[in-house]
């Protein structure tokens, strides 16, 4: 019999950078939640929550699987569980209405979370990710890896996402940043990695969710980000009725890591279209 946790009741880590004392309190500021890309954890964000107003309340979770949430996994690999998880978690450090921004797999649970948890999502941001279902190719492909990185119970196979996700730029100019990345895909759990390979392979498409959400959108991508290219981010743009499309230079998939300082810029800008939305 499986003792893996409800979603509902799975309390996954949250990091809280700011809890945003400092605002005068006339002026209402919504929080900012982070969601991480695979596969990684809420450290991907430290530097992009250091860039953001100390007056604003910024959270970042760890997703199941991963960092501090190794062997959080509910039973069912779905990114609908890991929404429910995200909205249990929240709901326990008292967020109840947030800016939710998610980056690649984050994208992905940030959307499976405006379907399932509207009231929860104030803005949204999707940072270097698709609302499409996989097609069948990468979805074999993702089943393949979980396969594989169960049977070595290594992360091995993943490995070169390290590279893969970030820029030319990058790659060619900053080698402190490639060898952090390498280090944290080296330091994920092989079976949190094999879990979310599967909840990302079932996902469904969500564009009309999208397209229903009546809040504002950020939606942003690497200029050199070529896992899901700035056809990807116009494609959201195109579905979403209040989103801002911001490309960022001298970035690849991993733009929130590249250049922390203009995505914590953009989603300032966000944070402060969904705080004036919650005033009116």
């Amino acid at each position: 019999m499986s003792t893996a946790p409800d979603p509902a009741d799975l309390v996954l880590p949250v990091r809280t950078y700011a809890d945003g004392t400092g605002r005068a309190h006339h002026h209402a500021a919504l929080p900012v939640v982070l969601l991480h890309a695979f596969p990684f954890d809420a450290r991907m964000w430290d530097e992009v929550a250091a860039a953001l107003p100390a007056d604003r309340p910024v959270l970042a979770l760890d997703l199941p699987g991963h960092g501090a949430a190794a062997g959080l996994t509910p039973a069912e690999p779905s990114l609908e569980a890991v929404a429910d998880a995200v909205a249990a978690s929240l709901s326990e450090v008292g967020v109840a209405r947030a800016v939710v921004a998610g980056l690649s797999m984050g994208g992905y649970v940030a959307l499976a979370l405006v379907e399932r948890h509207p009231g929860l999502v104030a803005g949204l941001g999707l940072l270097d990710t698709r609302a499409t279902a996989d097609p069948d190719e990468a979805r074999a492909n993702r089943l393949r890896v979980a396969a594989a990185v169960e049977a070595s119970s290594t992360v091995d196979e993943v490995r070169p996402m390290a590279r893969a996700v970030l820029g030319a730029t990058t790659l060619a100019g900053r080698p402190d940043v490639v060898d952090r990345v390498a280090t944290w895909v080296g330091e994920q759990p092989p079976a949190g990695v094999a879990w979310s390979q599967r909840a990302m392979a079932a996902r469904p498409e969500r564009g009309a969710a999208l397209a229903a959400f009546a809040g504002p959108v950020l939606v942003l991508v690497g200029d050199e980000d070529t896992v899901t290219p700035l056809a990807d981010a116009e494609r959201l743009r195109a579905a979403a009725p209040h989103a801002e499309l911001v490309v960022v230079p001298g970035a690849g998939h991993l733009s929130a890591v590249e250049q922390p300082a203009l995505v914590a810029e953009a989603l300032e800008r966000l944070a402060r279209r969904a705080d004036a939305a919650a005033e009116r």
